[in-house]
């Protein structure tokens, strides 16, 4: 090989060397590198599938469960519902309203309307009636793909004996249960061991995880060591075709002015404190909205609701003992409240604990349990 001919194999392979040298370089910082990966869709999807927290589940559900009363002479039966469309239609029992000349509504914020029924099964235990005036507000989200297991755990609400908003905790503890109680038939009904009781039927059995509907209350066990529950989807067709084939104008409604018109003193303390009651539990967990629209319009007027927010924005924590009330001689009732609070400086992020006496003023305004008046005393 002479020179003219080495000189261009000396400089590929000088190419060829440069190159791998290069390459195992660069493999080298590569490795010795770490390299943060950060990726916010990533972040975003981990954050969704988090369990709600039980509190917020169970406050977000009692907006949109209703006392239920059907009257038929004097004779009535109380049970529960919820709301599940903007339409105003709740889901219940056939059996809370089979018969009633009369159908009444009392929801979370203590507030009562005259219901229509709209649809109510012969064999099956599943109604709808609907409140126009409860139309386009809190719904409840019904779980209508998937079916419950046994395990799952559940969270019951109803108003047993009376008692609005009551939550039981439990766990499906059987599937597939068929029965017949009073001429109604329940088939593949969930068996669960949060009690039922009288008022709970009609009540939304709730899957813990996600908050949405899976179920409605039925019936259960003399002992109250076993309830059952109508599974949603099994009842999913009729509730929606009952709701769509329904016009508002073909329903006949009782005036409000004959529900609230006679009340009685110890039911009027009952629903003054059970106003009392979601007002500082709307507060307590930050629902301020939910608080603001129980306040009369005077109250609103002479307070906008970005300043009635900040009044209450800064506590952390919030607990109250039982309450007092007495009826006022013009038909009002007046609920007192020790309430203890921790609350945060934001000058000089200190935490400090305080109890303040509040007496809530609550009477009728268009017909609706409001808060008229709200006072406190700092201790």
């Amino acid at each position: 090989m002479n020179k003219e001919q080495k000189w261009p194999v000396i400089v590929s392979l000088l190419v060829v060397a440069a190159g791998i040298a290069v390459l195992f370089i660069m493999h080298h910082l590569w490795q010795a590198k770490s390299v943060s990966i950060n990726n916010p869709m990533i972040n975003q999807v981990e954050s969704d599938t988090q369990s709600p927290d039980l509190k917020t589940i169970i406050h977000r559900a009692e907006k949109s469960v209703v006392q239920i009363e059907g009257q038929n002479g004097e004779k009535t039966t109380t049970g529960s519902g919820f709301l599940y469309n903007g339409k105003g239609d709740i889901i219940t029992n056939a059996h809370v309203v089979k018969n009633a000349d009369v159908v009444n509504v009392r929801t979370a914020n203590g507030h009562i309307y005259p219901a229509a029924v709209i649809g109510a099964g012969d064999n099956t235990d599943v109604s709808v009636i609907r409140v126009p005036e409860l139309a386009d507000q809190n719904t409840l989200t019904l779980e209508t793909e998937r079916k419950a297991e046994t395990g799952d755990e559940v969270i019951a609400l109803g108003s047993p004996h009376g008692f609005q908003n009551t939550v039981t905790l439990g766990i499906i503890s059987g599937t597939e249960r068929n029965f017949d109680v009073d001429g109604f038939n329940y088939e593949n009904a969930y068996q669960i061991s949060a009690q039922i009781t009288e008022g709970n039927s009609g009540g939304p059995l709730i899957n813990r995880e996600t908050g949405n509907v899976i179920g409605i209350n039925a019936v259960g066990t003399n002992d109250g060591t076993l309830g059952f529950s109508i599974p949603i989807n099994e009842a999913y067709q009729d509730i929606t075709t009952w709701s769509k084939e329904t016009r508002n104008e073909d329903l006949e409604f009782k005036s409000t002015d004959d529900i609230t018109g006679t009340a009685k003193p110890d039911k009027l303390i009952e629903d003054a404190e059970y106003v009392a009651d979601y007002f500082f539990e709307s507060i307590s967990i930050r629902d301020y909205v939910g608080a603001y629209t129980l306040l009369g319009s005077s109250m609103q007027s002479a307070q906008s609701y970005p300043d009635f927010r900040e009044a209450y924005i800064h506590f952390i924590d919030l607990q109250y003992s039982d309450l007092s009330s007495t009826v006022t001689e013009d038909g009002q009732v007046t609920v007192t409240a020790t309430v203890t609070v921790k609350s945060k400086s934001s000058e000089e992020e200190k935490t400090e604990e305080k109890q303040i006496t509040y007496e809530l003023t609550i009477g009728h305004e268009n017909d609706q349990l409001k808060i008229l008046n709200i006072t406190r005393d700092d201790e």
